[in-house]
């Protein structure tokens, strides 16, 4: 009897993976591959590229250890048809099978070509989450607005996590009024745990170098985990050392210290290496024991029970043009300082460095200090969509485009967000030390030295007026527009106009 192929992605490396847990050990031939389709979509970060092929590698080892039948496909192989779907037809035809079993991808353009191909594609359900399609499109059946909120408190009564009874731990749902201090005169964790590469890691960064090595990104250091053990020790540090002060450091930004006390686990657990429960019990464990306090351990579990869970539940419920929305009509192109083209904007130069040498840079970074910019600037949405996707170790377009289209541009209309998140360079100056060192000054309004982010923070709230006036969360910052003098009003749009025309010249800015 003709077994089937089983696909495994490189963002699948789960043992009980959906795929997997149907097939036939016996006579079913797992099928993992490194293809130039996946690799080259976008300009993926070389070390979010190394990641995957490294951990991939390593998954399709330990199930041949396992006694599974793996035909696994490296990116130079002479006879790599260059595809996932061109894969699945070369094995196909080396072993006669005709049926694929496949775990659902989190990416349409891949659901897309797996439904098109020339075979019998089961597509399994990813059982990897707290909730199926199903039971979001159940919960947000009837609702005026998705409000992560009240998703995010039922999946805390589903789970159990941090419940005293049927009642919040604590008394309250949500503790995050806690978790927005300033950044500290110390930090007292040496950031995540790092690992070194092994043989079969080494050999990936070469062969990344050698093909990826002109993309954005710097490839070396490389100290992430890369198998599921490794990840697991990653947890545990995180949760010994970082997790007691995650909660009220987490928007906070500091010149000298790129990780404060996140955790750094998201790549590990977008790719299968970590899973939901596992995480959120320890943390949950942490706070019963009393190792980290309330406000740590609901905070970090919200990321991910709560949003984490909601954005992918977005993503498949609006559908494969959720990418191309951009309600605003921005269409400006995306600067080149996302790319490390030099600016004079302190922080921006900060979180794309960060970027740049880590693929990481965490969520205050990312939604107030490049994603505000983006916004306030009018940058065409579909092009910071790309950009988030491709640097960071931890986007897989399920997570990061709900963020990015949603959360951060606001070119979904409020799908996610009920207001654009917007401000001034007051707020990062509030949560980081950036301002004390940058070329301009967070406390100019107008003039040569003014923070770009004061002027087109009124800019964008100016030319979005009849979009913005009436919503009811922006009413304040609208009398405080109107309030302002008339002539500095005039200033202020004519000097953003400028800004703008300068980043539109590719000045310095």
């Amino acid at each position: 009897m003709v077994g089937r192929l089983v696909l495994v992605l490189g963002d699948q490396l789960t043992e009980t993976l959906s795929a997997l847990a149907q097939a036939d050990k016996t006579r079913d031939t797992v099928v993992m591959a490194e293809v130039a389709d996946e690799a080259a979509y976008v300009r993926h970060h070389p070390k979010k590229i190394a990641l995957i092929f490294a951990a991939i590698r390593k998954f399709a080892q330990a199930l041949e250890a396992d006694g599974w039948t793996v035909a696994y496909t490296q990116l130079d192989d002479t006879e790599n048809a260059g595809s996932i779907v061109g894969e699945l037809l070369r094995r196909a035809a080396q072993t006669g099978a005709s049926e694929v079993l496949a775990t659902e991808p989190g990416e349409w353009r891949l659901i897309d070509k797996l439904k098109d191909a020339p075979l019998k594609v089961h597509l399994l359900p990813d059982d990897r989450f707290l909730a199926s399609h199903a039971e979001f499109e159940a919960w947000a059946e009837g609702r005026k607005a998705l409000r992560m909120e009240y998703f995010y408190r039922e999946m805390r009564r589903k789970t159990g996590l941090l419940m005293d009874g049927d009642q919040p731990a604590g008394g309250k749902w949500n503790f995050d009024h806690d978790n927005r201090k300033a950044a500290p005169d110390d930090v007292t964790v040496d950031g995540p745990l790092r690992f070194e590469p092994d043989a079969t890691t080494r050999e990936v960064l070469d062969l990344v170098q050698a093909r990826f090595g002109d993309n954005f990104g710097d490839l070396e250091p490389f100290w992430f985990a890369t198998t599921r053990a490794e990840a697991l020790q990653a947890l545990d540090h995180f949760i010994a050392n970082a997790l007691p002060r995650f909660g009220d450091y987490q928007d906070a930004m500091l010149n000298e210290n790129e990780f404060l006390y996140h955790a750094i686990l998201s790549p590990y657990l977008n790719i299968g290496l970590l899973n939901v429960t596992e995480i959120c019990k320890a943390a949950a464990d942490a706070y019963a024991a009393g190792h980290a306090p309330i406000n740590a351990a609901e905070g970090f579990i919200r990321q991910i029970i709560g949003w984490r869970e909601y954005v992918r539940g977005i993503y498949f419920l609006e559908g494969p043009d959720y990418t191309s929305r951009n309600v605003l009509g921005h269409d400006r192109a995306l600067p080149w300082f996302y790319w490390g083209g030099e600016t004079r904007m302190h922080c921006v130069a900060k979180a794309v460095g960060q970027t740049k040498t880590q693929a990481y840079a965490h969520h205050i970074q990312r939604l107030m200090v490049t994603g505000n910019f983006a916004l306030l600037a009018g940058i065409d949405p579909a092009q910071v969509h790309e950009w988030y996707l491709a640097v960071y170790a931890d986007a897989f377009e399920w997570v990061e485009a709900p963020n990015t289209i949603g959360m951060s541009q606001f070119a979904d209309g409020g799908v996610i967000a009920s207001k654009p998140y917007v401000s001034s360079g007051a707020y990062i100056n509030r949560m980081s030390d950036h301002c004390k060192s940058c070329h301009y000054s967070v406390s100019a309004k107008t003039g040569e030295k003014a923070c770009p982010f004061n002027l087109l923070y009124w800019h964008f709230l100016d030319r979005h007026r009849d979009r913005f006036s009436n919503n009811p969360r922006m009413g304040n910052m609208y009398r405080t527009w109107d309030r302002m003098d008339a002539d500095k009003r005039k200033t202020v749009l004519a000097e953003g106009d400028a800004l703008l025309a300068r980043l539109d010249a590719g000045e310095v800015v």
